[in-house]
Order: structure tokens, then C-alpha cells, then sequence
């Protein structure tokens, strides 16, 4: 299908757009409430960061996804490592520190790392640990049936938490804001991605995850006004380069002793 790309492009403006929504909603609707109506976990930390990072920040820290999704690939599933999920992971994690430490790494020895940073990993680790399970256990069910079942277990699950944080229903000013986190972020999203890795694999659909901060970072300057600095731009592309780098170098790690092995036995 010539447009396949189209899926998960769309998918991630849609993501983009959420990392907004997340930040306009401060003030106006409490993260519990959209939450609720917004659904799944990885979201309620992105809301919750949202209280005090910027949509830029939102957006750089969730491009961490995929190499997320790769180191614990090598975990879970077993997996050999790869050379490029060890030099990435190396190089992305330089580039979060002067991310985080906003151009001074050294800050995060002396005022440690801020409470909204920390829901952003923790939205990127869940989303990431979510793909990896997917693949590990085989449920033998649909898309859309997995997608019902994620709805109902996010009701049950966040009901009773929104009723003891909030309590109150949200007011006409955050319809719009419920709207877009319960309808293009919960469920649209989840079934354009689905849409692109099955008509472009698993691969090739995740390498426009590195979309997904360079979109953000745009609506949050031209929307929101924020302001981008040189430790977005430096912190932000070594984070990105190392997830890249994930994808990209697919070669297995292959210790030498190991080769030489392999060698010995080929000659017998």
C-alpha cells in the first residue's frame, strides 16, 4: 500500500497533539480526571509530568520509546543485544542527563532528577514494556478486542483513583481537552498504529517514533510559546541519535572467544 506511512505519521501528530492537550489541561482539569477519560497508564504520567515539564520536554523524553522497547526486548524476550542498542543506549543516556540537567549533568548529582522527568520515563518505560509483552504472550485476540479490554481494565483500575484525588466532574472549559485524550489519543491512535505495523511491520513503524519530539517541539513553540534552548537541541539530538542508532545497527554483539568457537567448529 503506497500510503502505509500515513498510519503511523498520523499517529504520532496525534501523540504530538496530546503532549499539548497534557499541558493545557494544567490548571483546568486535574490528571486524575483526564486520565480516566483519556485511559491508559503511559498517558497518566504524561499528565502528571505535564504539571511542570514543558510539551518540548514531554515530547523528547517519550522519543525514548523505542530503545526502551529494544533494551528490554534483550530482557524479556531474550534477545541478543545488538552493537547499536549498546552504543545508543550509551549515547542517549549522555544526552538525557544534559537534558535533564538542562545543559549541566553535574545538577543531577547536586539537585537530583525532577519529579516530572521522572513520570516521563516512567510513561515512556510502561508504553515501552507494554509493546515487549504483546510480543512475549500471545493472547489470541484481535486489535480492536485488546483495545476493548484495555478501556475496561483503565475503568476499573483509575474509577476509584480519580473518585478519592478529585471527586468533582470537570467543568465545559475541558470538554475539548477530554475529547481529544478519551477519542484521538485512546482510541484512534492505537488502531492507526496497529494499521502500520501490519501493513509495514513492527520495524519500520517504530522508526517514526523519532517523529514524535521533532512534532511536539514544533506545537509547543508555535501554540504554547515555549522556547527552545541549546541543551534541547544537544540533549535532545545525542537521545535521539542513540535511539536511532538502536534501530539502525541491527548487527549481534558476538564476543570474540564466541567467534572463535564458531570458527573451531565450522573447520571440523
Amino acid at each position: 500500500m503506497p500510503l502505509a506511512f500515513l498510519f503511523p505519521f498520523s499517529c504520532m501528530a496525534i501523540w504530538a497533539g496530546n503532549a499539548i492537550v497534557s499541558k493545557l489541561a494544567v490548571g483546568v482539569l486535574s490528571p486524575a480526571a483526564l486520565a480516566l477519560l483519556g485511559m491508559v497508564l503511559n498517558q497518566t504520567f504524561g499528565y502528571y509530568a505535564a504539571q511542570t515539564l514543558g510539551a518540548t520536554e514531554i515530547g523528547l523524553m517519550m522519543g525514548l520509546t523505542p530503545l526502551m522497547t529494544v533494551l528490554l526486548s534483550i530482557w524479556l524476550l531474550r534477545e541478543r543485544p545488538t552493537w547499536g542498542a549498546l552504543l545508543g543506549g550509551v549515547i542517549s543516556i549522555l544526552g538525557l542527563a544534559i537534558l535533564l540537567g538542562q545543559g549541566d549533568p553535574a545538577r543531577l548529582f547536586t539537585q537530583g532528577i525532577h519529579i516530572g522527568s521522572v513520570y516521563m520515563l516512567l510513561s515512556a518505560g510502561t508504553y515501552a514494556l507494554y509493546s515487549v509483552l504483546l510480543k512475549k504472550w500471545d493472547l489470541g485476540l484481535d486489535n480492536w478486542s485488546m483495545l476493548y479490554g484495555q478501556v475496561l481494565c483503565s475503568l476499573l483500575f483509575l474509577t476509584p483513583f480519580y473518585l478519592l484525588v478529585d471527586g468533582q466532574w470537570p467543568d465545559g472549559r475541558a470538554l475539548w481537552l477530554i475529547l481529544y485524550a478519551g477519542i484521538p489519543t485512546s482510541a484512534l491512535s492505537p488502531w492507526l498504529w496497529m494499521q502500520g505495523i501490519a501493513l509495514l511491520g513492527a520495524s519500520r513503524t517504530a522508526i517514526f517514533m523519532n517523529l514524535l519530539p521533532v512534532m511536539t517541539a514544533a506545537l509547543a513553540i508555535s501554540w504554547l510559546g515555549e522556547r527552545l534552548t541549546s541543551y534541547h537541541l544537544i540533549g535532545g539530538g545525542m537521545t535521539l541519535f542513540g535511539v536511532l542508532l538502536a534501530q539502525l545497527l541491527v548487527q549481534p554483539v558476538v564476543l570474540r572467544r564466541r567467534r572463535v568457537a564458531l570458527a573451531a567448529c565450522r573447520d571440523e
